[in-house]
């Protein structure tokens, strides 16, 4: 009985420990979307005027589904892809660009074809936006169909 005792205190010892460890080293979650976003300014591009390099590299992901950002200059690019369709057809619906104290937040959807002649022709489906260079990082989300649009851009 003695034996059990001296390993439960080293067991209870042991916890508070570890619970005054994790405590005490500065681990926290951060919520991105603590607070209340501003729209940012932004133009959709046109495929003949996207940046050489960034066309090269949307050219090398158009398979899959993708996301990257993309900065030169005083510019910043942003682009969803959203790899291989089974027809062409479809768009692209930006529900927002906003931004708050933590980041950007790019929001889209994709939007199925209205007429569904051009089915058996794959497609790839991506929008390029500009807008001004910030330090922030981007968050990249899918919409919800309750939007309003706000602009499209056809494959």
């Amino acid at each position: 009985l003695l034996i059990k005792e001296g390993i439960m205190k080293r067991s209870v010892f042991l916890l508070i420990a570890v619970i005054t460890a994790f405590l005490l080293s500065g681990c926290r979650f951060v919520r991105i979307e603590e607070e209340e976003r501003k729209p940012v300014a932004y133009t959709v591009v046109e495929k003949s005027d996207i940046p050489e390099e960034l066309s090269r590299i949307m050219e090398e992901k158009k398979e899959k589904e993708f996301q990257l950002s993309y900065e030169t200059g005083e510019d910043l690019y942003l682009v969803k892809g959203y790899g291989r369709q089974m027809s062409g057809g479809y768009s692209i619906q930006v529900e927002e660009l906003g931004e708050s104290g933590n980041g950007l937040f790019f929001i889209t959807r994709l939007l199925g074809p209205k007429d569904l002649s051009e089915a058996g022709v794959p497609s790839y489906p991506s929008i390029v936006i500009k807008t001004r260079r910030q330090k922030k990082p981007v968050t990249f989300r899918e919409g919800s169909r309750k939007s309003e649009k706000v602009s499209e851009k056809g494959d």
